[in-house]
This record gives C-alpha cells, structure tokens and sequence, in this order.
C-alpha cells in the first residue's frame, strides 16, 4: 500500500508529529510504501535545522531526516506556510534579499501542488494534527 501523510501540527505543541513518526517507521517495517510527507501549517516547525530540544526530548527533524534519507521519503515543507512563520531555503532567502537558510537536510519547499499531487498517487492520506 501506498501511503501519503500530512503533518499539520508543532513538535513542541502536540504529540502529533511524533505519532506520525512512529506511524511512518511501523509502516515501512511492514513494507509499505510512504512516498511523500507534506508539512503544512504548524507542521512546517518539523523542518527547522537549528531547532535544539531539550536533552531529554526527541528531536523530531532529525529524525525525520534520517527516516527520509533511509527510505528516500519526499519531505515536503508547504511554502506559504513556511513564509510566514520564517522558515527560508537558502533559494528563497536570496529571492527575498535575505541571508537566511534555515532548512534542515531531507527536506524541501514547494507548493500546494505537491500535496494535492500525494492525495491523488495515495492508496492512502493520513492527516496528523
């Protein structure tokens, strides 16, 4: 089965992002197949690389990038969504005159497109948060 999962949810707000994890990681060890995981919202907060939580706290967006680098998943960080909140790729940042590159390894920015293209390749869409 061919999944696609949306992340709408903070790391630091809810557990939801750590239960698409744990998803995400149960699904493939019964070989299934998550192709694209698209952050939208709050969820966008999974892709900051200088994120640093607390010693006793998982780090999410590092293991997003592992997962996402082992199993070749699309992590897909919805760029509006990232414009407002600060969220720059280094591309974006020079488009806006700025200096900032704030995205963590695996993951890249695009548009709505990406994630109405997922609903559609899907078996499956699961929304987290």
């Amino acid at each position: 089965m061919k999944f696609a999962i949306q992340i709408n949810a903070s790391p630091f707000h809810s557990n939801a992002s750590h239960m698409a994890l744990k998803f995400v990681k149960a699904t493939l060890e019964e070989g299934h197949e998550v192709f694209r995981i698209f952050f939208y919202h709050e969820g966008i907060f999974n892709a900051f690389k200088h994120s640093t939580p607390l010693d006793d706290e998982l780090n999410v967006t590092q293991q997003w990038t592992l997962l996402a680098n082992r199993y070749q998943i699309d992590l897909v960080v919805c760029i509006s969504a990232a414009q407002r909140r600060g969220l720059l790729s280094s591309d974006e940042s020079s488009r806006q005159g700025k200096v900032d590159n704030d995205l963590a390894e695996g993951f890249r920015i695009s548009g709505l497109g990406q994630w109405v293209e997922a609903t559609l390749l899907a078996d499956r869409f699961l929304v987290f948060g």
